[in-house]
């Protein structure tokens, strides 16, 4: 569970060390609103969920919102009235996960903080690997009840190649274009614990 340094004021979860935001002067109580966007394996679940608790937001895992039990995927109007339906009802929160139809616009407009977890594709596989080790056979905490964790073939491809198209990293691209002043890439475990 995550454990905040009170000197350093870094939040640590499962041995690694995550930074806070800083709030601008000014701003005092504000209370946040962060997206964390990213490849898959990079880590934006855990860093999704102790932003949440260090700002004391819920976290709304758009996973959990696409897909239900047996991995088979949520119809469209329904979790796009799910991803709304949060987002209306909260003054404060933290979303993981692109899923750029599920309110994207307005995610990303509303949001204080966005958070691109830009690491390199053989980290998100090795990150990837790693979490399917330790939750094999059980669902992780950001997914699904009944979306046990898996590592085939196709999650792999994704992973090293479909997530990765030139389509889909234009839809980044431009999103950091557009919002630079509230955008942090980071690309590597190191830039994540500065």
């Amino acid at each position: 569970s995550p454990k905040t340094n009170a000197r350093r004021r870094t939040i640590f979860v499962c041995g690694r060390t995550f930074p806070p935001f800083r709030r601008k002067s000014g701003e005092g109580g504000k209370k946040m609103k962060i997206a964390v966007i990213g490849y898959s394996g990079a880590g934006k679940s855990t860093l999704a969920k102790a932003l949440g608790k260090r700002y004391g937001a819920e976290v709304l895992y758009l996973d959990q919102v696409h897909w239900l039990p047996g991995w088979r995927e949520r119809p469209a109007d329904e979790e796009e009235k799910l991803a709304k339906a949060f987002m209306d009802s909260r003054s404060e929160w933290v979303i993981d996960g692109n899923y750029f139809r599920l309110e994207g616009e307005r995610r990303f407009e509303e949001a204080d903080k966005i958070v691109f977890m830009n690491f390199h594709r053989l980290s998100c596989l090795l990150r990837a690997r790693r979490r399917y080790l330790a939750c094999r056979g059980k669902t992780r905490e950001s997914m699904t009840d009944g979306c046990a964790e898996k590592m085939d073939a196709e999650f792999v491809r994704w992973i090293l190649w479909d997530s990765r198209k030139r389509a889909r990293r234009k839809k980044f691209k431009d999103l950091l274009f557009r919002y630079p002043e509230k955008t942090a890439v980071i690309k590597n475990q190191r830039q994540l614990e500065k």
